[in-house]
């Protein structure tokens, strides 16, 4: 009987050990993934190839763009700033799903656009059921992938491959209307459809994508669509739905530079729009 006490006692402690270690573990702030994106963000905002500083938008410099994007940079207030390296983007409280059976989610995330070449980088921060779950988005050099964490060390998924630098690659040509400076990079094309569209094509290392940007009365972009970006399935396989990004509720910025805070991103099925993205910009920054 006593021995039976005494394991039961120590199997007890071991269990609070262990519950207490995690507890720790998962409020303490270091996680090896953030910390992953941080290295990737400072070296990519360090790289000298690329020196913004001498290169202003310019009626000049967009003269070659169709009349609704050059209205759009006018209308926002691009006009006689500086050409940047980067910008950061700050959302937080997001309405999230992962997928139409997914959990509903309240994320914070921060990406970063770079400029000079299609190069994206973003953070998801959550916790899952009072578990930490991270996620990073990322592409460069004409790779992208898709990494989630919980618990700061299981990996749920890590999705990679052709299908994956497309749709990577769709996505940064998707949010260069928050960052003009990419409008006058040579990896870029436009071709008026009418009035109010103007389909964008990007190329880069090998792989071509394309949508077209939807453009109110007003001149403010209210909508990116394209039917180029891929939904991984849960057993692997990649589906290519027509995906939507909508944006809203323009206001101007610290700079003066009007920008839509409200974006959602879509999922057009054929039975109807599932939105999984749906938060409101807190902070862009160029730099």
């Amino acid at each position: 009987m006593k021995k039976t006490k005494k394991r039961i006692l120590t199997a007890c402690i071991i269990s609070a050990t262990v519950i207490l270690l995690a507890a720790v573990w998962f409020h303490i702030p270091y996680s090896p993934m953030k910390a992953e994106f941080e290295r990737d963000v400072t070296r990519l905002a360090a790289d000298e190839g690329y020196d913004a500083a001498d290169r202003v938008i310019t009626d000049e410099s967009i003269a070659h763009l169709p009349q609704a994007v050059q209205d759009y940079i006018r209308h926002c207030g691009y006009i006689g700033t500086p050409a940047v390296k980067y910008m950061t983007i700050d959302f937080h409280d997001v309405d999230f799903r992962q997928g139409k059976d997914g959990p509903a989610l309240t994320i914070d995330y921060t990406q970063y656009n770079f400029t000079a070449k299609p190069c994206r980088m973003a953070f998801i921060d959550t916790y899952m059921f009072g578990i930490p779950f991270q996620g990073y988005d990322y592409y460069e050099d004409g790779k992208g992938g898709m990494k989630g964490v919980l618990a700061k060390g299981i990996t749920l998924f890590d999705e990679r491959g052709t299908d994956m630098d497309r749709s990577c690659l769709v996505t940064y040509l998707a949010e260069s209307f928050c960052c003009p400076s990419i409008f006058l990079e040579d990896f870029i094309t436009f071709e008026e459809v009418d009035r109010n569209r103007v389909r964008a094509r990007i190329s880069y290392a090998g792989q071509t994508a394309e949508g077209i940007f939807v453009f109110g009365d007003d001149s403010e972009i209210i909508a990116f669509t394209t039917e180029e970006r891929g939904l991984s399935g849960t057993d692997g396989t990649v589906e290519y739905i027509p995906w939507t990004v909508r944006c809203s509720d323009y206001a101007p910025s610290a700079d003066g530079i009007l920008h839509p805070t409200k974006m959602q991103a879509i999922w057009n099925y054929p039975e109807g729009d599932f939105v999984y993205f749906d938060g409101e910009m807190k902070e862009i920054i160029y730099k």
